[in-house]
């Protein structure tokens, strides 16, 4: 499998204090890996640099093997990515604005805008809602609505900072199975960073744990669950012992 995203000895620092240190970290095209760790270990961190929104303190970036100038970012090198968050962040407005308005702002024609976010209203099977403003949605229908907004973008690199953490477990179950579904049927290369394992256990490929700022162990999602190191045994093992 293809590399597609890539970090070379990235150093991030903020107010003194080392917050990452990642000698290299590879992303495969058309895999989804997770990246998981205890609080503070800088995950979010990663995750911002990883998506281009932070640049890092030292190092390099990749993408498809050429070096990403993180200065000097022109708006196609941008246009790769997308992210959804824990929080929605909808705008004030109807469901269908929301997922358009990523089209708009690129200039799309307005049939074309029209036939994407309905293709995706669809896939995320929130058509219904079309019409319905943002501030009346629950939980589970506005993390719909912001998946459906970043996948309307056609990203090559989704990135995800713990979009299920606030649902509840039915709700959260249920959209699980349909983004695996969405994301495989796409090919979409994902970086999914979450607190739960369940979630990783049910959405990734491969599974890097983040300890202190650095990778401590990646590998097959499975393998590094059921076959931790040294270094992340206690982790992993808290987390086992409480989903047994």
């Amino acid at each position: 499998m293809n590399p597609l995203l890539e970090l070379k000895n990235v150093g991030y620092t903020a107010q003194g204090r080392d917050i990452l240190n990642i000698p290299n970290l590879l992303i495969k095209q058309k895999e989804i890996i997770g990246i998981m760790g205890p609080n503070g270990a800088g995950k979010s961190t990663l995750l911002k640099v990883l998506s281009l929104l932070d640049a890092p303190s030292t190092g390099s970036i990749y993408f498809k093997e050429k070096e990403i100038d993180v200065l000097h970012l022109s708006i196609d090198m941008r246009r790769k990515f997308a992210i959804a968050l824990q929080q929605s962040l909808l705008l004030n407005t109807t469901v269908f604005q929301n997922v358009a308005i990523g089209l708009k702002l690129r200039k799309l024609p307005k049939k074309r805008i029209k036939e994407e976010v309905q293709h995706w209203l669809e896939m995320f099977k929130i058509e219904h809602l079309a019409k319905k403003h943002a501030y009346y949605l629950s939980g589970g229908e506005a993390q719909r609505v912001n998946l459906a907004r970043a996948m309307a973008l056609k990203p090559e690199v989704l990135f995800l900072d713990e979009p299920f953490s606030a649902l509840d477990f039915p709700t959260k179950v249920q959209l699980l199975k349909e983004l695996k579904e969405i994301l495989h049927s796409t090919e979409t290369t994902t970086v999914f960073v979450s607190h739960d394992l369940l979630e990783i256990k049910f959405l990734t490929d491969r599974l890097a744990i983040l300890m202190n700022g650095e990778v401590r162990q990646i590998g097959n999602t499975s393998e590094v669950i059921e076959f931790p190191n040294e270094t992340t045994a206690g982790f992993i093992g808290e987390w086992n012992s409480f989903i047994k």
